[in-house]
Parts: structure tokens; C-alpha cells; sequence
């Protein structure tokens, strides 16, 4: 499979190395020092920018008739225009905040446990995201899915990183060295506290997701999830 990388930081860098160590081939490897040259070329790109370069990355792809998988946060307001322009064009598209297979069994146990807790008015939820000094957003985009994962499925209405209403959930988020991501999720009440957390050891986990997700959309028009991805 040919695969346009967009976006070449450290992550970009993992990508590369685990596509290549799956039999792939890397067509394009954007930065903001060259062009789309090549993307056309591409049976899938992956999107690992920065949130004032994804937008125009994934509508190049679209643009060219390259499904595309985009892990880059921070450009959701433009969420929307995305997926009229995918559907415009038949692409084929999946956004995630988190391609990390385990992450995305986190969120499926942090909505089951969500369901649970929404009978019980004694306990409030709170969440604590850790990244590293280099990250540009926050909350993390993998944070604010799992705020909406909870508030799908309780009567919570909004997430906020100041002091929290009672229908609001409080997300602390740190920046400390090179913590590649840590996010813990935490029901606390007079008597006890039950606690959820994934820890992320390395930049290994979203690099190998998202060329899963990659090769699974290859080929495939639509609008995708991880969810779709993994057969939750």
C-alpha cells in the first residue's frame, strides 16, 4: 500500500517506520518545507499535522481522491466542513483523537462505566490529562472524547478546565516533560472514589492504530470511526 504521510514531526517519523515495517510504501512525506507532490499518487494518507495545517491536508486529499485518516487535534471547529467536503467528493475519511488501540478500549469501558454512574448522584467525575511540554492543545483531544463519552451517557452537558458547575465535568490538563499521554477518569464521593486510567508508554500504540486504521480504509468511501475500525 502507498501512503502519503502529512505531517513529519516525531510521530510522523513512528508512522513511517511502522508502515515500512509492515510492507508499506511512503509516497510523501509533507512538512511545511515542500509540497503535495505525490499525494495523488497515494492509496491512503495519514494525517499527523499540526491544527493550523490539517485542514488543508485533508482537503488536498479529498481533493485528489485519497482517502485519508487524520489524528491531528485542535481543528474540530472545521469538523463539519470536512465531512460535506468528503461526501462531495466520495471520499473516504476517519477523524480520531486517539488511534492507540488501547485508548479506544478505554473509551469503550469509560461510556459502559458513564452508563453505570449516571444512576448514582452522590459520586462527581472529574478528569486529568498529563502530555508532554510540545503539546500545543488543551484539553487533549483523547481527553475531551472521553468528557463527550461521559456526557453521552449521563446528565452531564459540558466539560470545562475551570472551576466545574454540577452538570460540568473538570478536566485538569497538564504539561510535564515528555509524558507521551496520560488520562485518568475519577468518580469521588463523600465515601469512596472509583478510578479509570490509561497510560501511554510511548508514541508506539497511536503510530501502529493509526496505520491499522490506514489500511483498513484504503479503498472504502464514507465517514469513519475507531469504532468501525475495530468492530465495537
Amino acid at each position: 500500500m502507498k501512503i502519503a504521510l502529512l505531517g513529519y514531526g516525531k510521530m510522523g517519523q513512528v508512522i513511517e517506520r511502522i508502515a515500512l515495517e509492515r510492507g508499506h510504501e511512503i509516497v510523501l512525506k509533507k512538512d511545511e518545507f515542500n509540497t503535495y507532490e505525490g499525494l495523488e499518487t497515494a492509496n491512503v494518507a495519514i494525517d499527523f499535522s499540526v491544527p493550523t495545517a490539517a485542514v488543508a491536508n485533508i482537503s488536498n486529499c479529498f481533493n485528489n481522491n485519497v482517502p485519508v485518516v487524520s489524528g491531528t487535534t485542535g481543528w474540530l471547529e472545521h469538523y463539519d466542513e470536512m465531512v460535506t467536503l468528503c461526501n462531495e467528493k466520495k471520499g473516504g475519511f476517519i477523524s480520531s483523537s486517539n488511534f492507540s488501540l488501547g485508548v479506544n478500549i478505554f473509551f469503550e469501558v469509560n461510556e459502559h462505566l458513564a452508563r453505570i454512574m449516571s444512576k448514582f448522584d452522590s459520586y462527581k467525575v472529574e478528569m486529568e490529562e498529563i502530555h508532554h511540554t510540545q503539546k500545543l492543545d488543551a484539553p487533549s483531544g483523547t481527553a475531551i472524547s472521553l468528557a463527550k463519552g461521559v456526557i453521552e451517557n449521563s446528565p452531564y452537558t459540558n466539560w470545562t478546565l475551570d472551576e466545574a458547575k454540577p452538570t460540568e465535568i473538570h478536566i485538569e490538563a497538564k504539561r510535564i516533560g515528555t509524558v507521551p499521554g496520560t488520562h485518568t477518569v475519577t468518580y469521588n464521593s463523600g465515601i469512596d472514589s472509583i478510578e479509570i486510567k490509561h497510560t501511554a508508554h510511548n508514541r508506539e500504540g497511536f503510530a501502529l492504530g493509526a496505520v491499522i486504521a490506514a489500511e483498513w480504509l484504503a479503498g472504502k468511501q464514507g465517514i469513519f470511526t475507531m469504532k468501525d475500525v475495530l468492530e465495537f
